[in-house]
C-alpha cells in the first residue's frame, strides 16, 4: 500500500515530523511578499521614482531610476552564498525568518525615504541601499522556501507541494497590480506625494501574516535528522564545489528559462505599447490574466510531475514557451483584444507555468540535504541574471523596433533550447526517497569525520 501524507514510509527516517500543508502555505506567502515587493518596485522605478528621487524627470532620471532596479541582481549571488551557508548550517526555518523580516523592513523603508527635494542625493543613495537589502533577501527566499517545503512533503508529492512556492509569486504580482494600478491612475499631486508610498507600506500586512505562519513552523525532519547524525557540513560551499559542481552548472543553465518571465512581463509589454500601439492599461491586464491562470495551472503541473517525472514537464514548459511566444507578440500588432488575452494565458499559464511550477523540486532534488539550500540558491541566482538582463539585451538587439517580434522570439527559443539541453542531462528523481536525494554524488561526511552512505 503506497504511503500517504498521514502514513509516511517507514523506511524514510524522520518523516513523522513533516507538515507539508503548513510548509507550502508559508512558502506561498513568502514568495507572495517577495514578488509583491519586486513588482511594485519595478513599476515605481519606471513611473514614479524619476519624479521623486532625482533632480529632473528626464531621460537621464529614468535611466538612473531603472538602474536602481538592477542593483538587486548584483546583490543576489552574494546573498545566495551567505544565506545558503547559514541555511545549510543552522536550518531552513531560521534563515527564512530572517529573509522575511529583511525584505519587509527594506520595502517599508522605501515608502519612508524623503524625496530629492528634501534631502538631495541622499534620497537615491538610500533607495539603492534598500534595494540591495531586497536583493540579499530574495537570494535566499525561494531557495529556502523550496528546500523547506520539499523536505516537509511526502516523497510522492514533493513537486505538488513545492509548486506552491512559485504559485506565490503569481499571487504577489496580482496583488501588487491590483493595488498599484489605481494609485498611478490618480492625479499627479496625490500620486507623486503620498500615493506611491501606500503600496510599499501595505507590504507590512502580508509580512506580519507570513511571520506568524513561519514562526510556528518546525524545522524540516530532513535537516533535524542530519543534525542528529552529525551530518551538517562545516563548509557547505566546499562540499558543493567538490561534489555537486555539475549540478550547480545544470541548475544555472536550466534557470535561464526564467528569462521567459521577464520577456513576457516586461519586454512584451513595451513591444505592445511601442510597436502595437496598445493601451498601457491593457498590456498590464494581459500580465495579470496570465498570472491568474497560473494560480490554477501550476499546482496541476506540479501534480503531473509527481506522476510522470520532473524532466518531461519542465521540458514541455520550456519548448512550448518558445513555440507560443511569436503568436503572442504578433497578436499585439492586431486590434483583437480577445486574441491577445487568450494567447497571453496560453504562453504564461499553459506553457511557461509548467517549467515554473516544477523547477523548485527539479533543482532541489539534485542536491543532498547537506548542500541543498546552497546549491539551489547559488545555481538559481546565477541563472536568474539572464532573466534580469534579458529585456536590455533583447532591446539592444532590436527587439523594440518594427519587426522586433522576430528577435524576441529567437531569443526565447535560444533560452528554451539551453534550458532543455541542460534538463536532459539531469537524472530523473521523482521516485527517489527524500532522504536519498543527492547521495549518489558523494558519501555524506559527518562533522565527526565518519562517512555515511
Amino acid at each position: 500500500m503506497p504511503h500517504t501524507e498521514n502514513q509516511p514510509a517507514p523506511s524514510a527516517p524522520g518523516t513523522e515530523g513533516r507538515t507539508p500543508v503548513k510548509a507550502a502555505l508559508a512558502s506561498f506567502m513568502g514568495s507572495a511578499v517577495e514578488y509583491y515587493d519586486f513588482f511594485i518596485f519595478g513599476s515605481a522605478a519606471a513611473l514614479i521614482f524619476p519624479h521623486v528621487f532625482f533632480p529632473d524627470a528626464d531621460a537621464n532620471a529614468s535611466i538612473m531610476s531603472l538602474a536602481t532596479f538592477g542593483f538587486a541582481y548584483i546583490a543576489r549571488p552574494i546573498g545566495a552564498v551567505i544565506l545558503g551557508h547559514f541555511g545549510d548550517r543552522v536550518g531552513r526555518q531560521k534563515v527564512l525568518m530572517f529573509t522575511l523580516v529583511l525584505m519587509g523592513a527594506a520595502t517599508f523603508a522605501i515608502g519612508c525615504i524623503p524625496t530629492f527635494d528634501q534631502i538631495g542625493w541622499w534620497a537615491p543613495a538610500l533607495l539603492v541601499l534598500a534595494r540591495l537589502l531586497q536583493g540579499l533577501s530574495a537570494a535566499g527566499e525561494q531557495a529556502g522556501a523550496s528546500s523547506l517545503t520539499l523536505e516537509h512533503a511526502p516523497d510522492n508529492r514533493r513537486s505538488f507541494f513545492t509548486s506552491w512556492t512559485l504559485t506565490g509569486t503569481q499571487g504577489g504580482q496580482i496583488l501588487a497590480a491590483l493595488i498599484f494600478i489605481p494609485v498611478v491612475a490618480m492625479d499627479d499631486e496625490f500620486k507623486f506625494g503620498i500615493g506611491w508610498r501606500i503600496p510599499f507600506w501595505l507590504s507590512a500586512v502580508v509580512v506580519l501574516i507570513t511571520f506568524f505562519i513561519r514562526r510556528s513552523l518546525n524545522e524540516t525532519p530532513e535537516f533535524e535528522n542530519a543534525k542528529k547524525n552529525n551530518e551538517i557540513a562545516k563548509l557547505p560551499l566546499g562540499v558543493l564545489i567538490r561534489f555537486h559542481w555539475r549540478d550547480v552548472l545544470r541548475v544555472v543553465f536550466c534557470a535561464f528559462i526564467a528569462a521567459v518571465s521577464t520577456v513576457y512581463g516586461t519586454l512584451a509589454i513595451s513591444y505592445g505599447k511601442n510597436i502595437g500601439h496598445m493601451d498601457e492599461s491593457v498590456t498590464l491586464w494581459l500580465v495579470v490574466a496570465g498570472n491568474v491562470g497560473a494560480l490554477f495551472t501550476q499546482p496541476f503541473f506540479g501534480k503531473l510531475a509527481d506522476r510522470i517525472g520532473r524532466k518531461p514537464v519542465f521540458i514541455y514548459g520550456a519548448i512550448s514557451s518558445a513555440v507560443f511566444m511569436p503568436f503572442y507578440l504578433r497578436s499585439m500588432e492586431t486590434n483583437n483584444t480577445m486574441l491577445q488575452f487568450a494567447l497571453s494565458v496560453l504562453v504564461f499559464s499553459c506553457a511557461y507555468a509548467a517549467a515554473n511550477a516544477v523547477w523548485p523540486s527539479f533543482y532541489a532534488e539534485m542536491f543532498s540535504s547537506q548542500v541543498r539550500f546552497s546549491g539551489l540558491a547559488i545555481g538559481t541566482q546565477l541563472g536568474f541574471l539572464m532573466a534580469g538582463f534579458a529585456p536590455s539585451i533583447v532591446a539592444a538587439l532590436g527587439g523594440l523596433e518594427p519587426g522586433g517580434w522576430v528577435v524576441i522570439s529567437l531569443f526565447t527559443a535560444a533560452i528554451a533550447l539551453i534550458a532543455t539541453v541542460s534538463a536532459l542531462t539531469a537524472k530523473e528523481t521523482y521516485k527517489v526517497p527524500t532522504h536519498l536525494l543527492g547521495r549518489t554524488a558523494h558519501k555524506v561526511k559527518s562533522t565527526s569525520g565518519a562517512q555515511v552512505q
